[in-house]
């Protein structure tokens, strides 16, 4: 199994609970946006306790991003990174697929499930192809909302933000559910991917089913 160790090169708080993290990346290695790695911290007794992440840098860039969701109600390897900062070391391992692109789509994400759609948002969008993408993203506040400058500036109006509670005209209250699908969910739109807590993605893809949308449209983490 491929293993680099790598050097973090620097850390930021995207929001209140989400946390980003430059990293050094290992020569000749390859992905492309959508794929993922495991992860590990290089700190004694942590070494093998692997974790998936979705890389939300480019292919192209010098280094390696990670934008990742820290739950601190447990001891987890999120609540660990917390922890980690510029000079500490991760360890990561071979690339492989987790949502596998296929063109221009709507994009449904729920929470922390936005992060694999963040490189393949951002490829589309450097090579002038994200026009006809939309992103419909669910979160539970309105201060959850990840990177939600740059999705704004990438999508327009085509970025649509739904939330449990909110007290921000751009943002709708409540929830994705089939009514709301309903009015994205058209026959110039081929691709649905969807990406969140198993719940939710359950709910979507039955959801999108019903709507009339093909089980091969729909795509989500492999």
């Amino acid at each position: 199994m491929e293993k680099h160790i790598v050097k973090v090169l620097a850390t930021r708080m995207v929001t209140h609970n989400v946390k980003q993290f430059d990293i050094q990346k290992p020569e000749g290695y390859k992905f492309i946006p959508g794929q993922a790695t495991d992860v590990s911290i290089n700190k004694p007794g942590l070494e093998e306790d692997l974790h998936p992440f979705t890389f939300t840098s480019l292919n192209d860039w010098e280094n390696l991003q990670f934008t990742i969701k820290i739950y601190t109600d447990h001891d987890g390897m999120t609540n660990k990174l917390r922890d980690v900062n510029t000079g500490d070391e991760l360890i990561i391992h071979d690339v492989w697929g987790a949502i596998n692109y296929k063109g221009t789509g709507l994009f449904i994400a729920g929470g922390a499930g936005v992060t694999p759609f963040i490189a393949i948002l951002r490829q589309e969008f450097k090579d002038g192809k994200i026009r006809g993408s939309q992103l419909l993203f669910a979160n539970k506040s309105v201060s959850d909302i990840i990177l939600r400058n740059e999705f704004e500036v990438m999508l327009g109006d085509s970025f649509i933000n739904i939330a449990d509670k909110s007290d921000d005209p751009k943002v709708m209250e409540g929830h994705i559910d089939k009514a709301l699908l309903a009015k994205y969910v058209s026959s110039d739109m081929k691709y649905y991917y969807v990406c969140g807590p198993d719940q939710f993605t359950e709910a979507m893809v039955n959801d999108l089913k019903e709507l009339g949308v093909a089980e091969s449209n729909i795509i989500i983490e492999q």
